[in-house]
């Protein structure tokens, strides 16, 4: 498994906001699967960046297209050689 950070760029128009609600079950479903590890999006830059776990470039793009949104994205797909954070450290160790 590979993690994939996606940056999609998207526009919106009249519907767009009508198809959030199917759009966010449909992410939230992913990160229950661990299939996506993290979600932010940026109303001012219209841009959202995503964290897959996904075996290739090819699987990452099959669950994008089903999200009701696509048709408003351009998107981009980087395979991470390197991902680290906060939350991949084990805890400080607390001596009583």
């Amino acid at each position: 498994m590979h993690k994939f950070q996606v940056t999609i760029y998207f526009t919106m128009d009249d519907t767009f906001m009508d198809k959030v609600p199917v759009h966010r079950d449909y992410i939230n479903r992913l990160i229950q699967q661990n299939i996506i590890e993290s979600y932010a999006v940026s109303m001012d830059s219209y841009r959202s960046w995503i964290l897959f776990n996904a075996a290739t470039k090819k699987e990452v793009m099959a669950f994008l297209t089903k999200s009701p949104l696509f048709s408003y994205w351009k998107i981009e797909i980087d395979r991470l050689f390197v991902y680290d954070g906060i939350t991949y450290r084990l805890p400080d160790v607390v001596l009583n």
